[in-house]
């Protein structure tokens, strides 16, 4: 792997903008490649599971055997290698964009597809967009980092990925762009467009050339009749909203529901498929992706072989399949199940008006495809997404206003009834939000070279790891950066290295027990993103390095580095400001703001922050320790769960800020 990385280094050069526009070709060829596999590997479980089917003489029956089956495969792989594996996939693209800077393991790549193809191919309900999205994120980010870019251009990386993604599964480049820069990034920022735009369009591109048409969704070109059908797309925007809150209400029971503890926890996956599959016994139509039963709604010029009321029965049999698929362990998105919902109910409606009205030439397809964005824009929150992409599959612009008004409202009434969208529910469930483009820190304001501290001292791999500790018991550090005799930086050495090694040795040198490519971080990114991937990585020191490669050693960012950043930005206009607005908020009318000590006796002492009763609309603003605190090992990393305790004497102490608002506001300091 090392030498992969140093490949796609030299390769990269010195990582300009040319090379970073350059690895968004790559990027978008990988990604294309990786929709065309997978759409290829899906339709190759399909037939196998037709085969079994015929085989069998068992018909729709089959679905009993091959849907628990796929299901069941994918739980395995989860367990066995995820987390990650299993579920939609775009919620674990934007964990991995917000809390891990933009980390998504190279590993996971295959899984993820064999999990997806196992699921979706033998019937499970759902779409790969999700899964696509998030590898190509993945493949995005295994690119950035191997290529040695910074953080803010391997964020652009991940969403262009994942962007693509939606882009080569419906050949749909715009909407692929524009879901990265909602959903993803939750930002237009210039910056990041340049990237995700090519990637879209040339994983498009490859994955036509590689698959054809056959395997993604189209749609002929749809009509408006008389300009009175405005309303009916307005009710068909209501209606669509109605049923996209269902979709998300069965997206919350899901996502809360536990399996019972006392039953074997293979069984689940089994018990869930077998589910699946009595609902698809009855309505085919909801199982699998649904591209081929939504292509014929969108082709539809009136009822067509349906009823109303037997599209509406499908719709609510794909949100059952798609979400019990999910919650048994299934690899499988909603962007499809969504569009299908949508589009069912759109085709209903549209049948149901003709029957009841004096309208008896309306183009159903029409209706499906604005029910399909307005469910969409309901339940992702992303209302450019949901109207561009339906440009794109029908090729013209004649829907443009019911589209626009449909996809308004929906996302208008979505948010005034349900906070979270379908990407944020599993992460609501367990209490984490996702910070947004909106937040604002003070180490924003503070690049790493205005604050790292001069390497006073380095060791080298022939050194013996005795020496080595000597070194680290005179100067108080807890690492130290290795470089070897062209004084490039090769690893990293820290006592815990040299204790797993077996010890200080004379005989063992600090090659065996140094930590090989270590993290690093440019001199010119701000301090937030140095503390990010401190945090992220449960690391206490990064190396400052520069040059082509990123082997040039210019200083160390330590924890101290922080407080001197606080200091630093506090002492600047910008710094001053925020500072300012922050102390407003503080200040504002029914907001009250503590400082608790914590000494031995405290009645939060040796408690987790969970187990603290705070008062209703209390956030928990920082911890801060005293400087005359001695903390054991060093180790000042604050986690969840770890209690709140003075360490050392009886005189020091720690403190808690907390602020309390109404109406739950609050920002976190």
């Amino acid at each position: 792997m090392t030498s992969v990385r140093e490949r796609v280094r030299d390769s990269l050069g010195k990582r300009g903008t040319t090379s970073f526009l350059f690895a968004a070709v790559v990027l978008g060829v990988l990604v294309g490649l990786a929709t065309a596999a997978l759409a290829l590997l899906i339709e190759g479980v399909e037939i196998l599971t037709e085969a079994f089917g015929d085989w069998t003489n068992w018909g729709v029956w089959a679905f009993l055997v091959t849907i628990p089956i796929g299901i069941s495969i994918s739980w395995w792989i989860n367990r066995r290698l995820g987390p990650g594996i299993s579920g939609g996939g775009v919620t674990e693209t934007m964990v991995g964009m917000s809390l891990f800077g933009g980390y998504l393991p190279t590993r996971s790549i295959l899984p993820k597809m064999a999990a997806t193809a196992a699921t979706l191919g033998t019937g499970g309900s759902g779409g790969a967009e999700g899964p696509i999205a998030y590898i190509g994120g993945s493949v995005g980010s295994s690119l950035a980092r191997y290529g040695g870019f910074d953080h803010d251009r391997i964020r652009s990386l991940v969403a262009a990925g994942a962007g693509a993604g939606i882009g080569a599964s419906f050949n749909a480049p715009i909407a692929g762009m524009l879901f990265a820069m909602e959903v993803i990034l939750g930002s237009f920022a210039i910056r990041h467009l340049n990237a995700v735009v090519i990637a879209s369009v040339v994983a498009a591109v490859t994955a036509e050339i590689l698959v054809g048409e056959e395997l993604i969704l189209r749609s002929p070109a749809q009509r408006v009749g008389e300009p009175a059908e405005l309303l009916f797309f307005v009710l068909l925007a209501v209606a669509a909203v109605a049923i996209g809150l269902v979709y998300l209400r069965a997206l919350d029971i899901g996502a809360a529901w536990n399996y019972p503890s006392w039953l074997a926890k293979w069984s689940k996956p089994i018990s869930y498929g077998l589910a699946v599959a009595l609902i698809g016994v009855i309505w085919p139509e909801s199982l699998g992706t649904g591209r081929d039963f939504l292509t014929g709604l969108l082709f539809l010029q009136d009822a067509g072989p349906y009823v109303w009321y037997t599209l509406v029965f499908i719709a609510l049999a794909k949100i059952a399949t798609s979400v019990i698929t999910r919650a048994g362990g299934g690899s499988a998105g909603v962007f499809m199940p969504s569009l299908v919902i949508g589009g069912s109910l759109g085709a209903a409606f549209a049948i149901l008006v003709q029957e009841i009205s004096g309208f008896d030439e309306l183009d159903t397809g029409a209706y499906a495809v604005v029910g399909m964005a307005a469910v969409f824009a309901t339940v992702a929150r992303a209302p450019l997404t949901s109207v561009i992409i339906v440009f794109e599959l029908t090729g013209n612009y004649e829907l443009i206003l019911p589209l626009m008004l449909a996809a308004a409202l929906a996302t208008f009434f979505g948010d005034r009834f349900h906070k979270e969208n379908a990407y944020t529910i599993p992460l609501a469930q367990e209490g984490i939000q996702l910070p947004t483009n909106e937040d604002i820190d003070l180490l924003d304001t503070v690049d790493v070279r205005e604050v790292m501290q001069d390497v006073d001292g380095v060791v080298h791999p022939w050194q013996p790891t005795a020496e080595a500790a000597e070194f680290l018991d005179v100067t108080g550090h807890h690492g130290v950066a290795v470089l070897n005799d062209r004084d490039h930086l090769v690893g990293m050495l820290t006592l815990s290295d040299i204790a797993k090694s077996g010890g200080p040795s004379h005989d063992r040198s600090v090659a065996d027990a140094m930590s090989r490519d270590p993290i690093t971080i440019d001199p010119d990114a701000p301090v937030s993103e140095a503390l990010s991937r401190m945090a992220s990585l449960g690391v206490g020191r990064l190396p400052v390095v520069t040059g082509p490669k990123g082997r040039q050693l210019v200083g160390m960012f330590r924890r101290e580095s922080v407080v001197k950043a606080y200091e630093y930005a506090l002492s600047t206009a910008k710094g001053r400001e925020l500072y300012r607005e922050r102390k407003r908020i503080r200040s504002q009318p029914g907001a009250d703001f503590f400082v608790v000590g914590i000494e031995e006796g405290s009645p939060v002492a040796n408690r987790s922050v969970a187990e603290v009763s705070w008062p209703e609309d209390a956030v928990l603003v920082s911890i801060q320790r005293s400087m005359a605190v001695l903390v054991p090992h060093g180790d000042t990393m604050i986690r969840i769960g770890d209690v709140l305790t003075a360490f050392g004497s009886q005189e020091a102490h720690d403190e808690l800020t907390v602020l309390v608002k109404p109406g739950n506001h609050a920002e976190t300091g």
